[in-house]
């Protein structure tokens, strides 16, 4: 079983220059605990999202790491011009010795685009995705489409993986699972257990009918971590540090009078277990608790949120070498049958 990290990036209340510096740190424990790749998150204008810029976050990653993937889950599609953020794929891809994941969305919040003058469009999305794609793969980029028109323009970076990096998906539906698996993508899930499965299953379906005989990619899950010595200090942890990452989750679409697009997540780490999205414990209740969900959810990649709210820096490092020694060494012995 892989382990990927997804984060969000938010600021838990440290200064800007401490945020990065921790988030450094971290991304190194990451590596030195052997997991898979580094998904973060796009957000803009609000402080859960410090990495505006997911390229120039992950271009530092990049130089202070050597085997650990990384790669925005997602890039907001909408608020980019195409020509230059082929050019930052091939960049940060080069700069990894070929380490890159790609996720591509059309960005999970409204307001955000709107203060760019953009919307969340799925066809702007998908227009500029066919776009990127094209021009990973060519020397002369030409294309007419009905936002973007090129033609013959020169492109001098290519990727170091080829045809080019592997792509990740974020689903929240069966039909964003036919999508993904009709095109090869990786893809995760943050939803239930059950609407996980019946995603994973039609993937498999649609895989098996158009990529007969290849390699499966992977399906994940993700969830809240917090492991510790006991089940009772790492509940102190998470009941904490959730609340912040709540408030800021939430805190530019209350300054708008608006609730997210999948509407407003559980209000404390309690009830977020309850609905099975994360998990608090000792080694053993986080291994069970893993396992048990991995198994029933047909999922063959864990993507943990290992840092989130205001976790301090020795809490997330004790936390990651917890589950890397005792929680991920248990997790393919104890998966079901």
């Amino acid at each position: 079983m892989e382990i990927g990290i997804f984060d969000h990036l938010d600021r838990g209340g440290k200064t800007d220059p401490q945020f990065y510096d921790e988030r450094y740190k971290i991304a190194q424990a990451f590596e030195d605990a052997g997991f898979y790749s580094y998904h973060v998150a796009e957000h803009h204008f609000t402080s859960l999202g410090m990495a505006p810029s997911p390229a120039v976050f992950l271009a530092g990653v990049a130089a202070r790491t050597k085997t650990l993937r990384l790669g925005p889950l997602v890039f907001a599609l909408p608020l980019y011009q195409p020509l230059r953020l082929i050019q930052e794929i091939c960049m940060l891809d080069n700069m990894s010795m070929g380490r890159l994941d790609m996720g591509f969305g059309r960005g999970s919040s409204s307001i955000e685009a709107a203060y760019y003058g953009q919307e969340t469009s799925q066809d702007t999305y998908a227009e500029a995705l066919e776009v990127i794609l094209k021009g990973l793969q060519t020397d002369r980029l030409t294309h007419h489409g009905e936002r973007f028109h090129y033609d013959a323009v020169p492109i001098t970076l290519t990727p170091f993986q080829k045809p080019y990096p592997p792509i990740w998906y974020g689903v929240h539906s069966i039909e964003a699972s036919e999508r993904a698996a009709r095109r090869g993508l990786n893809m995760v899930s943050a939803d239930s257990v059950a609407e996980t499965r019946g995603f994973h299953d039609h993937y498999r379906k649609v895989w098996r009918e158009t990529h007969p005989g290849q390699k499966l990619p992977r399906l994940g899950l993700t969830r809240f971590v917090v492991v510790a010595e006991t089940d009772e200090k790492a509940m102190e942890i998470a009941r904490r540090a959730y609340r912040h990452w709540h408030d800021s989750f939430h805190w530019l679409f209350r300054l708008h009078g608006k609730i997210p697009r999948l509407g407003e997540r559980a209000k404390t780490f309690d009830l977020a277990m309850a609905e099975g999205r994360g998990v608090a414990g000792s080694p053993d209740t986080v291994a069970k608790f893993l396992a048990k969900q991995l198994g029933e959810s047909a999922s063959n990649y864990f993507v943990g949120q290992f840092v989130f709210g205001d976790m301090s820096l020795d809490e997330t490092l004790r936390s990651v070498d917890l589950f890397a020694r005792k929680v991920a060494p248990r997790l393919d012995a104890e998966l079901p049958d």
